[in-house]
């Protein structure tokens, strides 16, 4: 009878000790992550502890992350700007990462939120983009609800040892995470959240174009038309003023799309139905210049620059604009 008794306290013992093991290397995985300092990461971690602490904050996905400079706010406005914006976001995690990032950083002046032809679609459960960076922040509760009501499957990211970094991570982020606790951390290519493109235009959009000849649409549910007016509650609810704009976009890409007519519509009711700005860019002069695109959503670097100084510029008409004095006699004093 020992024998057997001997061998089930030995296998209990190795699996008691996998498991510590397996929860010793989960933590040190998340510390080791929200100390990478540079890049993506490094923008992302400075907003979830508390580092930011912005005037003008800039939400959105990739058009937004590839189009708002804040350095170029700054200098123009004279109020201190972040780039908020989450590559491969829908406006479900858009508000969750905004509202986390509240919950840290002081109060800004203003928000803008990029819109997007797909601002209404809600991120498709096995969807959520790059997972492995919002593992380190589940206890942000409003962060982990979010993410849980997109993917079922969140709650194991959380409470299963290693699970959203072994399992959910195929690109194997959380090696980022050891890196840092050696010391070495990706090469900085960010300013302030805001990650410019130096390329020229490429050949996606003649490959979609032809794969697409009678064009594309994008719906309107009700749900996705909840989130953003959600989004738009959270800052009005925090006293802070919200500005919508739809940036530049290359134009035969917005000519594909069939009910284009309508999803700017409900953007305008919105706009008009919570008394906030809308900034209409989609018929701007950059929209048809394709040296100032890498491709038919996103401007490159020289793009970037040019729409942010025009921005900028505007910034300083809204009745809360945010520019101190001292910034507007600069600025006047350089034209």
């Amino acid at each position: 009878m020992k024998a057997p008794r001997r061998d089930i306290k030995r296998i209990i013992g190795f699996f008691c000790t996998g498991g510590l093991l397996a929860v010793g290397l989960h933590l040190l995985i998340g510390f080791g992550l929200k100390r990478v300092n540079a890049s993506d990461a490094g923008a992302f971690n400075r907003a979830m502890s508390g580092r930011v602490n912005a005037q003008v904050i800039v939400c959105g996905s990739s058009r937004a992350y590839r189009h708002y400079d804040p350095r170029i706010i700054h200098a123009v406005t004279g109020k201190t700007a972040f780039n908020l914006a989450r590559n491969g976001s829908h406006t479900d995690v858009q508000m969750a990462v905004l509202q986390a990032y509240l919950r840290h950083n002081a109060k800004p002046e203003l928000v803008v939120e990029n819109l997007d032809m797909h601002s209404f679609t809600l991120t498709p459960q096995d969807e959520i983009y790059a997972p492995v960076q919002y593992v380190p922040y589940l206890n942000e509760p409003q962060l982990f609800q979010a993410l849980l009501q997109i993917n079922p499957r969140v709650w194991k990211w959380k409470y299963i040892p290693l699970y959203g970094y072994v399992v959910e991570d195929v690109n194997l982020g959380w090696m980022y995470g050891l890196a840092a606790l050696a010391g070495v951390h990706p090469r900085e290519d960010h300013f302030d959240g805001f990650c410019p493109m130096d390329k020229t235009w490429n050949g996606d959009f003649d490959r979609f174009k032809a794969m697409h000849p009678d064009g594309v649409g994008f719906g309107v549910p009700s749900n996705g038309v909840r989130v953003l007016e959600e989004l738009i509650q959270t800052c009005q609810s925090n006293q802070i003023p919200i500005l919508l704009v739809y940036s530049p976009q290359y134009c035969e890409m917005l000519d594909l799309v069939t009910n284009r007519a309508v999803v700017f519509a409900k953007f305008r009711d919105i706009a008009d139905h919570y008394g906030v700005p809308f900034w209409d860019y989609s018929q701007s002069q950059y929209c048809s210049n394709r040296d100032l695109f890498y491709n038919s959503q996103h401007l490159n670097a020289r793009g970037a620059e040019a729409f942010s100084r025009d921005l900028a510029n505007r910034l300083l008409s809204l009745p809360q604009a945010p520019a101190s004095r001292q910034a507007r006699l600069a600025l006047t004093q350089t034209r």
